[in-house]
């Protein structure tokens, strides 16, 4: 029989056991970090006595230099877990300039007995000293039950007390043995379940009706060691690993959860904002050639932790690492990844960290930041030439140089082809491959069918990628086919709610399907997602003015002018709505800026000053610049079809032969 003290404290509804490094709340196992822990013991033990930053920063981090952030990082995680578990006011008292104050009373246990061969002792070894081994306690509800009924195994003793009861004079003898025979076989049971259970997941608990995850951005320990393309590649990695095409789990986009990448974000708020099931975060931090990343998924209805886990490995095994971490959040979710997911796209790190580089600079959708994404994809390739995701990651950047830079289609989208098509050589099986092949098909060879059969292929592959749903859906929408791609672009929101180019992309092909009050309200619903967001701020300009709102329209394409400066888009949308206004002069105005940037050296899509004549009355000029929009391979010309300001020319025999000679017809 062990007669060991306990270091235990309880205040409010929690127990704090130092001893075996474990926060109870009402019986439930609260899951903290172990420096989060450490945070909590020092003050919990100072009672409600001021403890500096520097006492703290000295005795969490014994080993260590590290910065007050990293503090203020566990304050920040001890206020948010012990405010919603308790549903009470303040716990921890910042004291400004000086340090922090334990608010509630403290009650100490000095010692609590243990029974021999009891479950404690008998789980010792999957404690949360080492929880690598212990992939899933939370998920265990014959240990939690047995491990938290500390009044059956333990007697509290009252504050101040440093004897131990002698367990014999508690209890008779055989009545003792006979109690100790039955903790040992429930005990025994219990692990052998336990290890069952791990060698046999099918047959685990499944996880309550989880069918969505967001991964968001992991965090650095260090603030001022963020690699931001590293937070956000590793989240990239796992969504890709997660979300398969056998449609078990809902994994949303990049593009949805990058905007959750503060430091302080809570998770739970943000898998509410995106209207998940469950979601998964985690913490990096990287030395040397070594890195360390700690994980957890939770369960966003009620903030139970489904799975944690924490992994240190050199940086030349990140690729095992992130493979595990979905291998052990399918096991909890109880879904499998497909043979397509499990496929390493690359085993060259350096390859895979400038990919990650590459696709962090191109997302922000800014010319110069797409360039240099363009040289991060390049140096990517030349680490690995069969990396498939560093082609497609090259195919997306020259396709955005095409659209967002507004450069000549004829020098950045046979680029864009060419790379697709190499990335499909290397993985026919790889659906962004396919679906960005057939978008650039769409915006350049103008081979409609060719197009849908690579983005049928795509879905086929992965039916819930909102990109290739997306992409699918401007096809449809521009080919005319209003109502195919309508379903198709909402379910690519309903996947993706939070994606501002999906968004955005549905208001205008509700506008181009002749639903223009639909199309105003989406794109004021985008624009309360980020008012600055440039796509729907332009798309909102086309849908006023087809409302006859010239003076909302001339305000939103000022709006957009100061949201970009490369685009001319703007001037023309702009200077159309206030042609159809009545003010001719301020519409020849901004039509001879975008001449005389065209004959200062400067790319203007013929497309935006053909809009511009057609708004002042001059069809000749206007069919004019069409046609030069098609020698040029201008993109825009695709919206031909459906774009409502060309209805006053289409019964034109010139504007009839070129809708033949697009396909349309």
């Amino acid at each position: 029989m062990s007669n060991t003290p306990k270091d235990l404290y309880e205040f409010d509804k929690f127990r704090l056991d130092v001893s075996e490094r474990i926060l109870w709340r009402v019986g439930e196992r609260v899951p903290l970090s172990e420096k989060a822990f450490d945070t909590l013991v020092v003050l919990v033990k100072r009672g409600n006595h001021l403890v500096s930053k520097d006492d703290l920063l000295t005795e969490v981090w014994t080993d260590a230099i590290v910065e007050e952030n990293n503090l203020d990082k566990n304050i920040s995680i001890l206020r948010r877990v012990l405010g919603e578990c308790a549903d009470k006011g303040k716990f921890i008292e910042t004291v400004r300039g000086h340090g922090f104050r334990f608010v509630p009373p403290v009650q100490i246990l000095v010692s609590e007995i243990q029974a021999p061969n009891s479950v404690e002792s008998e789980i010792e070894p999957l404690s949360s000293k080492n929880e690598s081994e212990n992939l899933n306690l939370q998920n265990e509800p014959e240990i939690r039950s047995l491990k938290s009924q500390d009044d059956f195994q333990a007697q509290k003793l009252k504050p101040g007390t440093d004897q131990i009861p002698n367990p014999k004079s508690q209890i008779p003898n055989r009545k003792w043995f006979a109690v100790a025979a039955v903790l040992s076989v429930l005990a025994f049971g219990v692990v052998a379940g336990f290890y069952w259970r791990r060698e046999n997941p099918k047959s685990a608990p499944a996880a309550a009706l989880i069918k969505s995850i967001a991964v968001l951005p992991f965090k650095p320990l260090v603030a001022e060691n963020r690699n931001e393309a590293l937070e956000l590649g590793i989240a990239d990695a796992l969504i890709s690993n997660l979300s398969g095409g056998d449609g078990e789990i809902i994994a949303h986009s990049v593009s949805s959860i990058r905007r959750f990448n503060n430091l302080e974000q809570d998770a739970l708020a943000a898998g509410r904002e995106l209207g998940v099931d469950s979601v998964l975060e985690g913490n990096i931090q990287t030395a040397g050639d070594r890195i360390r990343i700690s994980a957890r998924l939770l369960r966003v209805s009620d903030g139970e932790p489904l799975w944690a886990e924490q992994f240190d490995e050199k940086f030349t095994d990140i690729f095992a690492v992130q493979d595990s971490i979905s291998e052990r959040v399918a096991a909890a979710l109880k879904i499998r990844i497909g043979k397509a997911q499990k496929k390493r796209p690359t085993e060259n790190t350096e390859a895979y960290q400038l990919y990650m580089k590459g696709r962090f600079h191109v997302h922000k959708a800014i010319k110069s930041e797409i360039e240099t994404g363009i040289l991060y994809f390049g140096q990517a390739i030349e680490a690995d030439s069969k990396y498939a995701l560093a082609y497609v990651g090259l195919a997306d950047a020259y396709r955005a140089m095409s659209l967002a830079g507004e450069m000549p289609a004829s020098e950045f989208l046979p680029k864009a082809k060419t790379a697709a098509s190499r990335a499909i050589e290397i993985d026919d099986t790889l659906a962004e491959a396919h679906a960005y092949l057939g978008h650039i098909t769409f915006w350049y060879d103008w081979d409609w069918a060719a197009a849908e059969i690579q983005h049928k292929r795509a879905l086929e592959l992965d039916p819930n990628s909102a990109d290739a749903l997306q992409f699918y859906a401007h096809l449809l929408s521009n080919l005319g086919r209003h109502a195919e791609a309508l379903a198709k672009i909402k379910r690519a929101r309903e996947l993706d709610p939070l994606n501002l180019r999906i968004n955005a992309l549905e208001g205008m092909f509700l506008l181009h399907a002749g639903q223009t009050d639909e199309a105003i309200a989406r794109l004021q619903k985008t624009l309360e997602l980020d008012g600055n967001y440039r796509l729907a701020v332009m798309f909102s300009a086309r849908a006023y003015s087809e409302k006859g709102m010239f003076a909302e329209a001339v305000a939103a394409t000022d709006k957009a002018k100061e949201l970009s400066v490369v685009s001319t888009e703007a001037i023309a949308f702009g200077a159309y709505a206030l042609a159809k206004s009545g003010k001719t002069g301020e519409a020849r105005a901004a039509l001879d800026e975008l001449l005389n940037l065209s004959i200062a050296g400067r790319y203007v899509p013929p497309y935006n000053i053909a809009l511009v004549y057609n708004a002042l009355g001059d069809g000749g000029k206007a069919l004019d610049y069409l046609e030069k929009s098609f020698a040029e391979k201008d993109v825009r010309i695709t919206f031909l079809k459906v774009e409502p300001k060309w209805n006053n020319l289409r019964s034109e025999p010139r504007f009839v032969d070129l809708m033949r000679r697009m396909n349309f017809e």
